[in-house]
């Protein structure tokens, strides 16, 4: 089968989107299926990847993020799309590139992959604090129909979260499918919890190995509410010692940065993008701290369970789906408050039990190459010629 995935925020600097990429390149070769990531960058140009390839396409640097660029003009995609004829398209973004997926003339069957809700990134992490969810939704009624018109135009739509899918529903999507992700379970163990690294992460934040190691890990972006969590540790601080580790860079990463540095016990480690040494984090943590409501399905939340990092989460989103009083601690959306109420209780209870719940809850959502074989057998479906 001939694949051409349209990947508006695909950026070769990292980020989410990449890795995933670069695992799907992986995966389609082993099934064997043909994959073509198209993708805008600084300049036309086309990189192999195994058996498939990334096609570059000249496109302007995105606003506010120089690590990204953005389609414009349809007509380079359909070039591309002309000469490849493909069985199917994958449009991974709602945005400008969704339509010019959608709305090629040709007649290949195609999906839209949401990756994530947009609602839930934007206006309900800024407006939360002020609106209810529902009244937000409410306002943002135009959106969902623009959404429900661009899911017109193709085939499926995929989620990787049963919530997104059950949200999307309601809101009048169709044709929807779950297809959930999984997690490197092998890489993430705890079989990689190191005491030497807890010591020096801790002294990172400047704490001796009797304070409890709190993580942060993922893209600096307001979505991630990373500084409302700095906040949630101040004040848990106020109760015993409690170091922060944050993992990463982005958008926010310098309001991050001026965050950071007027609080204490807080390490800004920046982007790590050495795999092996961030598992060895992850299981040398005592706990992860996590601030999305907006995610499908919360790789890192997923990457701390197989690590039996136990989880400090939102009741929302993908990383509230993935949450259980087993594993986990869970405050309100939004607040930092509860979020320091919840490390609090993360601290006061037995973590080598917490770890053995939250490993077997790792095993159990299974692996990205699982992910991929359930993909790729529904593209397979889909691109069946249908019955007459």
């Amino acid at each position: 089968m001939k694949i051409v995935d349209i990947s508006e925020f695909y950026s070769p600097t990292g980020g989410g989107v990449r890795t995933y990429v670069e695992e799907k390149f992986r995966a389609a070769e082993k099934c064997g299926h043909d994959l073509t990531v198209i993708a805008p960058g600084p300049e036309d140009g086309v990189e192999r990847r195994g058996h498939g390839r990334i096609i570059w396409l000249k496109s302007p640097v995105l606003p506010f993020d120089s690590n990204y660029h953005m389609f414009v003009r349809k007509e380079p995609v359909w070039r591309v799309l002309d000469a490849m004829k493909p069985d199917l398209i994958e449009a991974s973004s709602p945005w400008r590139g969704g339509w010019i997926a959608g709305t090629w003339p040709g007649a290949a069957r195609r999906v839209l992959f949401m990756h994530a809700d947009p609602v839930a990134v934007y206006p309900q992490t800024m407006l939360g604090n002020h609106l209810s969810s529902h009244r937000i939704d409410r306002l943002f009624g135009w959106f969902w129909r623009y959404l429900c018109h661009l899911n017109d135009h193709f085939d499926g739509c995929i989620v990787a979260g049963h919530w997104l899918a059950a949200r999307f529903s309601n809101h009048g999507l169709k044709n929807l499918h779950t297809v959930p992700f999984g997690v490197e379970s092998q890489r993430f163990s705890p079989a990689h919890r190191m005491d030497y690294l807890r010591k020096e992460m801790l002294a990172h934040c400047g704490l001796g190995p009797e304070g409890l190691l709190v993580v942060i890990a993922g893209r600096h972006h307001p979505e991630k509410r990373v500084e409302m969590l700095i906040e949630a540790v101040t004040r848990a601080q106020s109760s015993r010692p409690v170091g922060l580790f944050i993992i990463g860079d982005g958008l926010a990463h310098e309001r991050i940065r001026r965050k950071a540095a007027l609080a204490e016990h807080v390490h800004i480690a920046g982007r790590i993008d050495d795999r092996a040494l961030f598992a060895d984090m992850m299981a040398s943590a005592d706990a992860l701290l996590h601030g999305s409501t907006s995610e499908t399905f919360g790789f890192v939340v997923a990457e701390a369970l197989a690590s039996g990092t136990p989880v400090i989460v939102p009741r929302a989103g993908g990383a509230g789906e993935l949450a259980s009083p087993q594993w986990a601690e869970i405050y309100k959306p939004g607040s930092a408050t509860d979020a320091a109420d919840a490390v609090l209780r993360m601290a006061a209870r037995d973590r080598s039990a917490l770890s053995k719940e939250a490993r077997i809850a790792g095993l159990r959502l299974g692996s990205m190459e699982q992910h991929f074989e359930r993909l790729f057998g529904l593209y397979e479906n889909l691109s069946r010629p249908m019955e007459i």
